[in-house]
């Protein structure tokens, strides 16, 4: 043992482990009913429970809308504590996307039937469980068809996907698909605010909404950033603008102001350079201010649909050039510059 290492007593060590557990684990919903988004989901998958007839699921839907929490709330609930471990074979897609995982550690565990349960309450079918499954090889999930087709007497497939597109179809036909919708304020406020109330945290309403406005209904990405505010702030008071630095996201007021520049008729190319030199030196990422902008412009209703088209086209050209590699200063004053005279090209051809 080194001259600066000192022993931890067993007791010490073992209440440290939960301090060290990321939030998202720590309050990661253990059964279904613990699940408060996605009813019809929940709905749908709790009389399967009942029934003890699991198709093959296929859960598609934005990142941090409870896909992997609740099939594996779900296996909980069918094999109990003992069984899970048994029975249960969970693998992350993006790692091990190969046709060889497939045909060796999927089929030879797919393929073992399962013991006879003595109390009679698990199922008698394993689960395997493949998340990130968009992420696998055409040929691995042409394997993977043919392997789900053989042993589905003795074995259930769950697949775990942001892009159902990615899913050759004869493997999406063979599954039941559940779409998980982005979680809305509600529903994300309230599990903030109860993990916040567990933790001892003092935010503030505008707090919850400023992470619910920076994650984008990606209730991990809050929990994430809630929890790494208060790394920073110890004694739980978390402000609007602890949020915001925690994400990076640009304040209101610097996305007002570039918002308001570009707009104005004739083009202010003074005001724009302004802004423009402002945002960047004060060391705003300009994919961050594109990306503010543009939720911006979709809900904007002083616009007609043929201005924010012709914008919209505007954002997505310089998107792709910022990444690229481009200058950001340039791109974004090219973009603010761009945008007013699209703005104003279609308010004359509209007239």
């Amino acid at each position: 043992m080194s001259f600066f290492q000192r022993a931890v007593p067993a007791s010490k060590a073992r209440s440290a482990v939960p301090e060290a557990l990321p939030w998202v684990e720590k309050y990661r919903p253990k059964t279904m009913r613990d699940i408060t988004a996605q009813e019809e989901v929940v709905q749908v998958l709790s009389r399967t429970v009942e029934s003890r007839n699991l198709p093959h699921l296929l859960f598609y839907g934005p990142p941090g809308t409870g896909k992997t929490t609740t099939i594996l709330a779900l296996a909980r609930e069918m094999y109990g504590h003992e069984s899970f471990k048994s029975r249960v074979l969970e693998l992350n897609a993006s790692d091990e996307r190969g046709i060889q995982v497939v045909r060796e550690k999927v089929k030879n565990f797919a393929r073992i039937a399962v013991a006879h349960d003595p109390s009679g309450k698990a199922p008698p079918y394993k689960l395997v469980i493949l998340d990130e499954a968009d992420a696998m090889t055409s040929d691995a999930q042409a394997a993977l068809r043919r392997t789900m087709e053989t042993y589905s007497k003795v074995t259930r497939f769950c697949l775990i996907c942001n892009y159902v597109s990615r899913i050759i179809e004869p493997l999406a036909s063979r599954c039941a698909k559940f779409r998980f919708k982005p979680l809305n304020a509600h529903d994300t406020v309230g599990r903030l605010q109860y993990i916040g109330n567990q933790e001892g945290l003092r935010c503030t309403d505008e707090a919850y909404n400023a992470l619910v406005r920076v994650s984008g209904g990606d209730l991990r990405r809050a929990i994430t950033f809630l929890q790494s505010a208060h790394r920073l702030h110890p004694d739980g008071h978390i402000s609007v603008k602890a949020i915001e630095e925690m994400a990076g996201a640009v304040p209101e007021a610097v996305i007002d102001l570039l918002w308001s520049v570009w707009q104005q008729t004739p083009v202010a190319y003074d005001q724009i350079i302004g802004a423009v030199s402002m945002a960047i030196q004060a060391g705003y990422s300009a994919a961050q201010i594109l990306l503010q902008m543009h939720d911006r412009l979709v809900v904007d209703v002083t616009l007609s649909s043929l201005q924010k088209s012709r914008v919209a086209l505007v954002f997505g050209e310089v998107d792709k050039r910022l990444v690229d590699g481009a200058d950001e200063h340039l791109q974004l004053l090219d973009t603010l510059m761009r945008a007013s005279r699209a703005l104003t090209g279609a308010t004359e051809s509209s007239a």
